[in-house]
């Protein structure tokens, strides 16, 4: 092949190349699970855990601090209640958790994207919470509300994103007793999947319930769950203010509550991995017990946040065996108590989008996808334990979550599948490129990584030697670039906007 003529080929690959990654790609709104789940421990384990969950909650108890109200429903309800410490009978708080629905569906204000949680579904959402964001070029910096903006412009157009979250990054420019209005108009706004609530104050979390009033309408709300909350526990077995006060205001609206134990072993739990499992199940089976309380029927989904410990630095580590162990016993556990469940990620300790990035979110996506969580919050973007949004790692993990959507809807044995026409077709020793069932299956037969570079090295070097942060670089910004906000009623934005600016008004500016 002639030099001008490799030139001309090569261009042409380009050019495809480029189409494809430009391409709008269409997925379901939720992951329906087609493969059986791994069980890791076998029912002698199980019992074990849970009569060790069981024994917290009855002999040991947890702290209720803050609220009084919290206190006085476990009072009423029949539970032994000493000062701040809340005590449970035998099988209290099992029975209680029985009205948790197994599976519901949160709504997303363009109907195609709403999702369903529990059962077989399972959803992935974006990173939670931190306060700072990296991309290649700007570095590592204070996350502002044109970050946040972005990033849910670019979760809105990856469709192995299921939901969005709220907190994608803490837009640090915004008055802290008024961001939470910016965060979820943005959410509101710039993306139509679903998202979660403020929870940091009561009146955060009404705010976030009644702005979803107006997005939805009274009636909408009242019937279905269009918001939630998201709160951990305060690990060792504390649960204050923030985590009953939203039970109340989102369950008590009939919509759902998210709990996650935040444990990392040795420090929030004990150093072995059996006993901080059996706490985060204790720990969140009580919550979820509570929100029962609060509104028998809401929604609520178990939630474990377990994450080991380097004992000589006290930094998290992730992506270790033992938080990978985690991940398959807790979905054991929460499908024994019929509850849907929250865990796992793509997590990381690591700094960058680089080699230990992939590796360490790998093993904890692997454990969480097997293990059968039905919500999966931080399944992008995640980087240095928790505390930076990753732009590049948050495309280049949404591309491997669209690999996890291939495998958990299994393996397809129709006739298309047997491809016996094929055989008929391509004699022995023949092949099968051009055949007729090749070419009506090409565009779909296999999973297409658009940040993985497949070509030959000589291609890879004239198309700029580009590594994968360099792509996902380039990859988000062109999803920027082409973004195209979606359509909302313009009485609602109004609405919106002008609820907004009255509540701002009554609120003064703080930074803590």
């Amino acid at each position: 092949m002639s030099g001008n003529t490799k030139d001309r080929v090569n261009k042409r690959r380009f050019g495809r190349r480029k189409k494809r990654e430009r391409t709008k790609l269409v997925a379901p709104a939720y992951i329906k699970r087609q493969i059986p789940y791994y069980e890791f421990l076998g029912e002698e384990g199980l019992v074990i855990l849970e009569q060790q969950a069981d024994w917290l909650m009855q002999e040991i108890g947890l702290e209720f601090r803050g609220d009084p109200e919290a206190l006085r429903i476990w009072k009423k309800a029949g539970a032994e209640v000493k000062d701040t410490r809340v005590k449970l009978p035998e099988g209290m708080a099992r029975e209680l958790c029985k009205t948790i629905p197994h599976k519901f569906t949160q709504l997303a204000r363009n109907p195609a994207n709403s999702v369903e949680i529990g059962g077989c579904a399972q959803v992935f959402a974006c990173v939670y919470g931190p306060p700072f964001v990296r991309d290649l070029e700007g570095g590592r910096r204070y996350g502002t509300i044109n970050d946040l903006e972005n990033l849910v412009k670019i979760a809105y157009q990856l469709p192995s994103i299921h939901h969005t979250g709220l907190v994608i990054c803490e837009p640090c420019d915004v008055p802290v007793s008024k961001r939470h209005f910016d965060m979820l108009y943005a959410h509101m706004r710039y993306s139509d999947k679903p998202f979660l609530g403020a929870i940091t104050e009561k009146s955060r979390a009404q705010d976030s319930v009644d702005m979803a009033r107006v997005l939805f309408g009274e009636q909408v709300m009242e019937n279905n769950c269009v918001i939630m909350g998201n709160v951990n526990t305060n690990s060792p077995l504390l649960v204050d203010k923030v985590v009953t006060e939203a039970a109340q205001v989102y369950c008590g609206a009939g919509q759902g509550l998210i709990v996650a134990p935040f444990i990392l072993g040795g420090a929030m739990g004990p150093v072995t991995t059996a006993a901080s499992i059996a706490q985060a199940l204790a720990e969140a089976m009580m919550v979820g017990a509570f929100t029962q309380l609060v509104r028998p029927g809401a929604p609520f989904i178990l939630g474990n946040f377990l994450s080991s410990m380097s004992l000589k630095s006290g930094a998290p580590t992730f992506g270790m065996p033992e938080p990978v162990m985690s991940n398959f016993i807790i979905g054991q556990l929460a499908r024994r108590l019929g509850v849907p469940l929250r865990s796992g990620g793509s997590l990381t300790a690591s700094k960058l989008p680089d080699a230990q990035a992939a590796a360490e979110s790998a093993d904890s996506m692997m454990s969480t996808v097997l293990g059968g969580a039905n919500f999966v919050l931080h399944a992008a973007g995640w980087l240095e334990a928790g505390l930076a949004t990753g732009y590049e790692k948050l495309v280049l993990d949404a591309d491997r979550l669209g690999v996890y959507q291939v495998m958990l809807s299994g393996l397809p044995l129709d006739d298309n599948a047997m491809a016996r026409g094929a055989y008929e077709e391509v004699e022995p020793s023949g092949h099968f490129l051009g055949c007729a069932h090749t070419m009506a299956n090409y565009e779909t037969a296999y999973y297409d990584a658009k940040l993985s570079d497949s070509e030959s090295f000589e291609q890879w070097q004239e198309w700029g030697s580009k590594d994968s942060a360099r792509r996902a670089y380039e990859r988000w910004n062109q999803l920027l670039n082409d973004y195209e906000v979606p359509p909302m009623d313009q009485a609602v934005d109004q609405a919106l906007k002008e609820f907004i600016a009255k509540r701002k008004s009554e609120i003064p500016d703080a930074w803590y």
